[in-house]
């Protein structure tokens, strides 16, 4: 892991890609909101409509099966935006939690074109051409939604990021091209991760900093990869890599990874304690001291 963000990260992650790998689950009616707000990480039912927050679905042990951007769309609409390889089972297990609730949980993601943007073209699509726009903070328009993600890069050094959900029907915002790995190295960057298959129930909420980026919401209620290393205990794994993209220079890669604060004194090594070893950076935002 390098030790310095590009100067030119600005120039680097600029344009939109597609995000075929993301997926949408819809839940309408009436008790959509207090369907989901029983389910998830997330206060659903004193989100205003026409917002948007990162939450979770964990299993009965804390563990997190799923997690999404969630869009409170309409009193009855909440849409959840999440990695597709663990839409279909995320779907069925919610179902089976529905019972006598006036909702209906569907894939929706052939209604949708997701589309990640980044530097000014997140700006522009997001109406803050004046400066950056807070994390997830919703413009909707003409029936299309952007929603501000949490920014890419550390210090003066972090570039505005913006999800659109465009119908089906529509065009796509009009901008320069992004390379998908720019893209993914940006989501590194941003040390915010959505779940995806390899990391099924591998993680509570916390030890992704889910607390800090205003995924979980300890006020609302109850609510149901590769390994590292360290020389201070070289047989036990000490923390997993999360997400990982090659930086665009060439130098290597930059990962996001959770392990405990112990091993971090004594450093972290890929694959064995005499494996490559890691270089840490500072996270993008700071972590609450009191949960």
């Amino acid at each position: 892991m390098s030790t310095t963000v590009p100067a030119e990260l600005a120039t680097l992650l600029e344009g939109g890609c597609a995000l075929p790998q993301l997926g949408v689950i819809q839940a309408q009616g009436e008790d959509a909101a207090q369907f989901l707000h029983n389910q998830l990480t997330q206060d659903v039912l004193l989100l205003p409509v026409g917002q948007s927050r990162l939450a979770a679905f964990c299993s009965a042990k804390g563990r997190m099966q799923a997690s999404f951007v969630l869009l409170k769309a309409a009193p009855e609409t909440v849409l959840l935006v999440m990695p597709v390889d663990l839409l279909a089972q995320t779907l069925k297990r919610l179902s089976m939690f529905v019972l006598r609730a006036k909702v209906r949980l569907s894939d929706a993601s052939a209604h949708w074109q997701l589309q990640g943007l980044a530097g000014a073209a997140a700006l522009t699509v997001l109406g803050g051409a004046s400066g950056q726009v807070p994390a997830w903070q919703t413009l909707a328009q003409d029936g299309s939604w952007a929603i501000a993600l949490p920014p890419a890069g550390l210090g003066e050094q972090r570039v505005q990021r913006a999800l659109c959900l465009v119908p089906a029907d529509r065009a796509l915002p009009v901008t320069s091209p992004l390379d998908a790995s720019l893209w993914a190295w940006g989501e590194v960057l941003s040390a915010v991760p959505l779940i995806t298959a390899p990391l099924f129930e591998a993680f509570v909420p916390q030890m992704l900093n889910y607390e800090s980026v205003g995924g979980v919401n300890f006020k609302k209620g109850c609510y149901p990869g590769q390994e590292l290393f360290s020389p201070a205990d070289p047989e036990q794994a000490c923390a997993t890599v999360v997400q990982c993209a090659p930086r665009p220079d060439g130098n290597g890669h930059d990962v996001l990874a959770s392990g405990t604060l112990e091993s971090m004194a004594s450093g972290w090594h890929a694959n064995s304690a005499q494996g490559p070893g890691l270089t840490l950076l500072p996270l993008p935002y700071p972590l609450l001291e009191d949960i």
